[in-house]
């Protein structure tokens, strides 16, 4: 009934997961399915670039008609990384408009500050819920056909993800020098330097 709804109010968005994991797969496609999207799921960059005629082969599936909305990409796969993939398609004029989305399960903020700069609309970490998948539909919902509008604006929401990756890391690194063991070990280290002194 809510699928209707929403398919109602909007069109179905179509999105294209890709990921070298059957189970990540799997699971994105049921999260997706249960937002009301339309996926398509190919376990390899190297199937996502053939199925957006990107691979320069007569083989390519194409787009079917279908319109992609979004590109939902897992960073570490073999063969060609999500990060390969985004710059593919950022490279091409007829795709570039497409946002993508990268997923990974490592925290690693270079990275996350390499996908960003390159175009990526949003930088997931592993594993992805419900709640994210549901803010990233009503996102691109939003933002049909108002590219121009949203590009000062995803300039700025990417510089705020980007701090908040990073506050995150500062805050962990925090609690973890002032956690009770550290905080013991630094009491101690005080106590024998005036011993010695």
């Amino acid at each position: 009934m809510r699928c209707r709804f929403v398919m109602g109010m909007a069109q179905e968005l179509h999105v294209l997961a890709v990921d070298d994991s059957l189970v990540d797969r799997k699971v994105i496609e049921r999260l997706l399915k249960i937002s009301c999207c339309k996926v398509t799921a190919v376990e390899s960059g190297r199937r996502a670039l053939q199925y957006l005629g990107l691979d320069g082969e007569k083989s390519s599936m194409g787009i079917d008609g279908l319109k992609v909305n979004l590109i939902l990409t897992d960073y570490s796969m073999p063969g060609m990384t999500g990060y390969e993939l985004l710059k593919k398609i950022k490279e091409s004029s007829a795709l570039s408009k497409i946002p993508v989305v990268i997923m990974s399960s490592e925290k690693i903020l270079p990275r996350i500050d390499r996908c960003l700069e390159e175009g990526a609309e949003e930088f997931l970490l592993k594993p992805v819920k419900l709640s994210d998948v549901k803010r990233l539909r009503d996102f691109i919902l939003r933002g049909e056909g108002d590219d121009d509008k949203l590009t000062d604006k995803k300039i700025k929401e990417a510089r705020s993800r980007k701090r908040k990756f990073q506050d995150d890391s500062l805050v962990t690194a925090h609690d973890i020098e002032s956690s009770p063991e550290s905080s013991a070990s630094s009491e101690s280290q005080q106590q024998k330097q005036s011993k010695i002194g």
